[in-house]
């Protein structure tokens, strides 16, 4: 089991329902299509600082990260990061990575619950 999250750069969105439909938009256009985006520079500045705290997936050898798939950047598209996290560590990592997302002006938003992260 995992638990996702979203990234995005943009304007913060009034409130939790207009994250939704921002993430929404921002999926189908980056995420759910064949083409490829690569991810912008502050997208990828983010990725970098997250895993200063924890590795990759696919360089973890004593299983410490919180990231579900690897390479991490991998699931980044354009302006929209949209990743999963380990259930068991889901909570501290989503706090860190809205935290992280926050000093870069970006939006974090809570698939699971459509909320936005403070």
């Amino acid at each position: 089991m995992s638990y996702d999250l979203a990234v995005w750069e943009g304007k913060q969105p009034a409130d939790d329902a207009a994250a939704g439909e921002r993430f929404s938009d921002l999926y189908q256009r980056y995420i759910d299509t064949d083409t490829d985006h690569p991810p912008t520079s502050t997208i990828s500045k983010y990725v970098a600082l997250l895993l200063e705290r924890w590795p990759d997936l696919t360089e973890d050898e004593d299983d410490i990260s919180p990231w579900s798939t690897g390479p991490l950047i991998g699931e980044a598209s354009g302006p929209l990061i949209y990743f999963p996290l380990r259930w068991s560590m889901a909570e501290e990592a989503s706090t860190f990575a809205a935290g992280v997302a926050a000093s870069l002006g970006l939006v974090c938003f809570d698939p699971q619950v459509r909320r936005l992260r403070p």
